[in-house]
């Protein structure tokens, strides 16, 4: 191989990397005030404790994934990305209501996105300051499950988009019955 195809397949390399790297798990915009009401400490302590071994029996594999080992599901699941039916989406650890498809926009982040969720209440957010980088990490209010991150990029009238992992959330359709289940 020439030096000029090596230097332009590393061009290709490059370009590549910076698109996916610019997806949700990996974007970085200014962190959002820690005033913020639903910002609490690492050590939290949450209502809903099980143990490892209940939550591996409650949560399908990529759930436990996602939720308790913070993962971050990849932006080509798009279960609930391009999804806009009228509901309430839950958290697949607690069950509890987490965010109206009121407040669902479309980031072109690959992930589900909201500008808000459905009451402060609801998440808790954490300085996360793992992968070399730091956000600020989004869980489940009753479980301290991992749910996405989020940013002060999003759309009026609060800037904000926080960014879900699908498998993270049970959308209920307007008139149906909240989860009873995990899986």
């Amino acid at each position: 191989m020439t030096i000029q195809k090596i230097k332009n397949n590393n061009f290709i390399l490059i370009a590549l990397l910076a698109i996916i790297n610019s997806s949700c798990g990996n974007a970085q915009p200014k962190m959002i005030n820690r005033s913020h009401p639903s910002f609490t400490s690492n050590e939290a302590k949450y209502p809903m404790q099980l143990s490892d071994a209940e939550w591996k029996a409650k949560l399908t594999p990529e759930q436990y994934y996602i939720l308790r080992q913070q993962g971050t599901e990849s932006a080509t699941t798009r279960r609930h990305d391009h999804f806009y039916e009228k509901g309430i989406y839950h958290s697949t650890a607690s069950l509890q209501p987490l965010f109206s498809s009121e407040t669902k926009f479309d980031s072109g982040t690959g992930w589900p996105s909201f500008y808000a969720p459905i009451n402060t209440d609801a998440v808790r957010l954490i300085v996360d300051d793992t992968d070399g980088m730091r956000r600020v990490e989004v869980v489940d209010s009753k479980s301290g499950s991992h749910l996405g991150h989020v940013f002060d990029d999003g759309p009026k009238p609060t800037g904000q988009r926080y960014c879900m992992n699908s498998a993270a959330l049970i959308f209920v359709p307007d008139g149906g019955k909240p989860p009873i289940a995990s899986k």
